[in-house]
């Protein structure tokens, strides 16, 4: 059994804590903003899509310049953000993923949907969308890149045995740590946690198993590790 004192690394963009926890944040991926067509932007929308907090905080700037009717988000931080913003949120399910998005969803016929998110985002929504008769534009508004020296920074407190868990939020931030030659303490390291069966689906690809959260929250990730260690 693993003790409530042990470090929990985690991974993903945005910071989080919880009392009784030593949590160490290290993100695995930087953001960077892409230029784009500003032209679409002056475009009538029926919705604007938003399936991260990046994707509303790198849109944010421009949400002024569009003319739309409503606004969906997948998940709750997602949701939470937006109305921190003052952006009012007209649609978003209870199933945090982009599946449960797309079997709640509905929207008149031939409906314009923008969807402003990552350039590495799944296809999945946009692709889905579109086979539904929607007329969907996706701006890749920013791109992923590894955050090296977290990388090597989580290597070493493996080496020094330090990390009781890690967790993973996206599968960009598994494809960061995974994509490279790993140290033989690292290669030893078994115990990961993800946020959802698409991140699962990624470190498996790479010949590693991970408990999966039971809600698509950062919240959830961390009481799949705390579950673990009674």
């Amino acid at each position: 059994m693993t003790n409530m004192n042990s470090v929990i690394v985690m991974t993903q963009t945005s910071n989080y804590s919880q009392d009784g926890l030593s949590i160490i944040h290290k993100p695995l991926i930087k953001i960077e903003p892409l230029s784009f067509n500003l032209d679409l932007l002056k475009l009538n929308y029926d919705w604007i899509l938003f399936s991260s907090k990046n994707a509303v905080k790198y849109f944010y700037p421009y949400l002024q310049q569009t003319t739309h009717r409503h606004i969906a988000v997948i998940g709750k931080k997602t949701k939470a953000y937006c109305e921190a913003q003052g952006i009012a949120v007209d649609f978003c399910p209870s199933d945090y993923s982009q599946e449960g998005f797309l079997a709640k969803f509905e929207a008149q016929t031939n409906a314009k949907i923008l969807v402003p998110s990552s350039q590495a985002a799944r296809p999945l929504l946009v692709d889905t969308l579109r086979d539904k008769g929607f007329e969907v534009t996706k701006i890749d508004l920013y791109k992923p890149s590894a955050w090296a020296s977290h990388v090597t920074d989580i290597d070493q407190l493996l080496a020094q045995n330090k990390v009781s868990a890690i967790t993973f939020a996206s599968s960009s931030a598994v494809d960061a740590f995974f994509n490279r030659s790993l140290p033989e303490t690292t290669k030893a390291f078994s115990d990961f946690y993800v946020i959802g069966q698409q991140t699962l689906s990624t470190i498996q690809q790479y010949g590693v198993e991970a408990k999966v959260a039971d809600e698509q929250t950062l919240d959830g990730l961390i009481e799949k590790v705390k579950e673990s260690w009674m």
